[in-house]
């Protein structure tokens, strides 16, 4: 199974620069770098946990799911003209069950 790995819209961190600093490392310690990657790269292999394997799933059907514009456009004008409501325990009731989820409670 090929996967491939995105940054999942992490942002990217810098690389380091391949001018001056790189050549001398590759200088120096470019015989034992260059047989240690020759055999390495045959055998690679990456083992997902069942953790990855369902987030990854979720990932992809999360993917080709639609806005729904219209309660965006409700939400957004409750909140300029200051009558959007906030239930703190209907909030709170949902942590709870999440929680319970994840803990594998029912």
């Amino acid at each position: 199974m090929n996967t491939t790995i995105s940054n999942n819209g992490m942002p990217k961190l810098p690389q380091a620069p391949s001018g001056q600093g790189a050549s001398t490392q590759n200088a120096a310690g470019s015989g034992a770098s260059e047989a240690g990657s020759a055999s390495a790269g045959a055998d690679d292999r990456v083992q997902l946990t069942d953790s990855a394997r369902a987030l990854q799933e979720a990932s992809r059907t999360n993917a080709g799911a639609t806005v729904d514009t219209r309660k965006v456009d409700q939400i957004r004008q409750a909140l300029a003209n200051g009558s959007y409501r906030i239930d703190p325990s209907r909030i709170a009731d949902r942590m709870m069950s999440l929680e319970k989820q994840i803990n594998g409670k029912s």
